[in-house]
Formats: C-alpha cells, structure tokens, sequence
C-alpha cells in the first residue's frame, strides 16, 4: 500500500501545485473584481458574464487553504481578491446576508437568500480566518451562523429551510437549480450547513454551534441517510418525508467523510464511533452500485428508471477522499484497488492536459462532452484542489 500511495501522492501533488491552483489565477478579473463567470473548455473567457457568490466562496476557500498548506504570497492574493469582492459585491447592506449572483461589475442581479450559499459563505470565511487570522472575516462568518439559526432554523421538526427571499422573507421557490425539486428542505443544504458549521468550530469554539453540529450529525444518521439502503434522501418537505428517489452517489461519498470530519472537529468519540461505521456502510454501497469496475470513476446518479452513467468532475474528486477516509477507518486494501482506478481515470480522462483544470462532464468511457464548461457559477476549484489536499493530508499520516 506504501509505494501505491506515495505514487499517487506524487501525482496528485503534481496535478494541484501545477494545474489546478495556476489556472484559476489567472481568471481573477483585476478590473471589475472577482473572477470571470464563464469560460468555456478552450479557454474562450466571457467577461460580461455574471459572478456567483457560490464560485466565490469556494475560490476563497481553496486559496486560503492553499496557503495554509504552501505558504504561497499568490495563494494569499487570490484569496483576498476572493475576500474583498465577498465584502463588496455579495454581502447584503441593507438586510445582511449574501446575494446569490451579481453582474460582472458587482451589481446584484440575483439577491435571494439561499442557505447553501450562505453555509459557503461561513466556509470560505472561516478558512480565511484560519489562514491570516483575519478577526473581520471571522465576525462576518458568525454573523451568518446566526443568521441562517435565526432564519432558516425550524424550531417545530428541526433542520433547515432552503431559501428565503432578499429580506429573509418565505419564499415559493427554494431550488438550487432548475434541475432541482422545490422542496422546503434538502439533503444538499444540510450537508454544506454541516461542513460549514464543522470549519467554523475549528476557529470559534462556542457551545450553541458545538450542539447545532450535534445535531446536525445526528440528523443525518437519523433521517436523511436510509437506513435500509445507505444512500442519502435527497428532498423533503417540512416535516421530513422523502420526496424523491433519485440517489447521488457523489453526494453519498462526500457525505461519508464529511461526516466523520465533523465528528472528529468535535473531539465526541461516540459520535465518532457513529459516523465510522456509517461511513463504511455507505463507501461499501457507492463501490457496489455506483462505481465503474470496467472504467474506473464514479457514475453521477440513479432513480427508478436506472443509472446515468456521466461521469462529472466532482464526484471523481469526492471519491478519491471517501476511500482515503474508508482506508484510514479500516486499515484495509480493500479501498485501495477503486481509489486506483479512479485516479487513473480522472488523470486520463477528467484532467484536462491541454488546457488546464479538470473537464466538467464526461460519457461513461472518459469521451469528453465538449458543451458543457470549464467555467460556470457551479464549475469551480473547491471540489478537486480539496481532493487533492485532502489525500496529501492523509496519505502522509498513514504512510508517516
């Protein structure tokens, strides 16, 4: 197992420092601020396009990150180029909050409050503040804890409600995406509250948050993960009835070991014991239904009507830390052969060698589908550079 993963850390390593990181330097829009919105895999830039918050914060995140890890003085300018465009543009004077999208001066064209993007948003602040030890950025990030627990909190059935309009209003529509169903609370919004919440304890230890992440572990043990299946429910209304079949085996891998993390951030070895086991059963479940043993990589999702077989970038990324996170539990070789294969896959098929980053999308043999972008307000670096910090991190401590 030692000269596998020393190989792959190489590779990975490589893959991070000379690919991911430089190429979203140089899509920092100096003139305006932030980073432009829309590029497409040839590197064709849209300069007029709009600016995601969502794509923000995980810029803000990555690079602050990133310095932690290299002490870079680019990874530290990305990442106040990231802060500051936060401040300016996406926070919300007059009700608090942050806007979802702004035009590609900095005006707001989209100021609904989604509690995903508001759970980005403490992410990325909090990793900045790890990073500098930026007291701003940290009372700005407790600032949203609080809203989102003043807002979305419901007090009657526990968890949280999606989204609200710009004044902290209820609201008809609380999708994410078209592609999503309206339902009051999701399976998606709860797990970035939870990594949120797990990044905002490293730096604020404060007994309210320490019991919401609590209860947020216990929520997914409880209802969102299905026991009987261990796979993630997705949509819910209010009072937790599952609304959809759908699963996504990205999701589940993600959750896996974002669940454990949030365990070990609150030092609950019980709750600890907890997430492990879940882990596995639900590792164990992606590998037997959602991994490719012919391909290698993971398939995006499955409902009733069968499997889709695309392959998008971040469940790649995803995977490649849920089964570091299954070996490190376990201590097993079992992971190792499917961690393999997956990062051969990705290297040959998601890393895009021409032009840089990661493709978006591709067909279940590694073809890549050329519509889709490198850049989009969803397309962004947090998923694979984690990937790659995550592995580097837990490759070290396993090998010593």
């Amino acid at each position: 197992m030692r000269e596998t993963l020393l190989k792959l850390r190489g590779q990975i390593s490589n893959d991070l420092e000379n690919n991911i990181l430089p190429f979203w330097i140089s899509l920092a829009d100096k003139s305006q601020g932030g980073f432009y919105g829309s590029v497409t895999n040839d590197l064709k830039i849209d300069r007029m396009a709009t600016k995601g918050c969502i794509l923000n914060s995980r810029i803000l995140w990555t690079y602050s990150r990133a310095y932690l890890e290299y002490g870079k003085q680019e990874y530290k300018d990305m990442a106040d180029h990231a802060y500051q465009f936060l401040k300016r543009a996406f926070w919300d004077d007059n009700n608090s909050g942050l806007y979802w999208m702004v035009d590609f001066f900095g005006n707001p064209v989209n100021k609904k409050k989604h509690i995903y993007n508001i759970a980005f948003g403490i992410y990325g602040l909090s990793e900045y503040h790890r990073a500098f030890n930026d007291p701003d950025s940290l009372n700005t990030a407790i600032l949203l804890f609080n809203l989102i627990e003043k807002y979305s909190y419901d007090r009657e059935y526990g968890g949280y409600i999606d989204a609200f309009s710009e004044d902290w209003k209820s609201t008809s529509d609380m999708r994410l995406s078209s592609v999503d169903l309206n339902a009051p609370k999701t399976m998606n919004t709860h797990l970035h509250i939870l990594e949120a919440y797990t990044n905002l304890y490293r730096v604020w230890k404060n007994n309210e948050l320490k019991a919401k992440l609590t209860d947020l572990i216990t929520l997914f043990i409880e209802k969102i993960i299905d026991p009987d299946t261990f796979h993630l429910k997705l949509f819910f209304n209010e009072k937790w009835d599952s609304m959809s079949d759908v699963v996504s085996y990205g999701h589940d891998i993600e959750c896996s070991w974002l669940l454990c993390e949030a365990a070990e951030v609150l030092e609950d070895g019980e709750l600890q014991e907890k997430a492990a086991d879940v882990a596995i059963k639900m590792t164990d479940k992606v590998i037997e239904e959602g991994y490719d043993k012919v391909f290698g990589g993971i398939y995006d999702q499955a409902d009733s009507s069968g499997k889709s077989f695309r392959k998008e970038w971040w469940p790649q990324a995803e995977m490649i830390v849920g089964l570091m996170n299954a070996i490190e539990i376990t201590r097993k070789d079992r992971y190792l052969a499917p961690l393999v294969k997956t990062w051969e896959f990705i290297y040959m098929n998601i890393i895009d060698h021409r032009y840089g980053e990661w493709f978006h999308s591709v067909e279940r043999n590694g073809r890549t589908i050329d519509s889709l972008p490198k850049v989009e307000p969803w397309k962004c670096p947090y998923h694979n550079s984690r990937a790659c910090m995550e592995f580097i991190k837990r490759c070290d401590s396993l090998i010593g």
